[in-house]
């Protein structure tokens, strides 16, 4: 499960790197920020 999660973290930081720099995507781009930043707080928390 945590390959999984920083899995889909790095997705979500490149999927916003490539929006944010590339076609500026707005309140979306961010969203995919944020979910990517979330998934990497939620499994540091679990591995305590």
């Amino acid at each position: 499960m945590s390959k999984f999660l920083y899995g889909i973290a790095i997705l979500f930081l490149i999927v916003w790197a490539i929006g944010f720099f590339l076609f500026g995507l707005g309140l979306i781009i961010h969203l995919a920020l944020l979910a990517g930043v979330i998934a990497v707080i939620i499994k540091l928390i679990k591995e305590e």
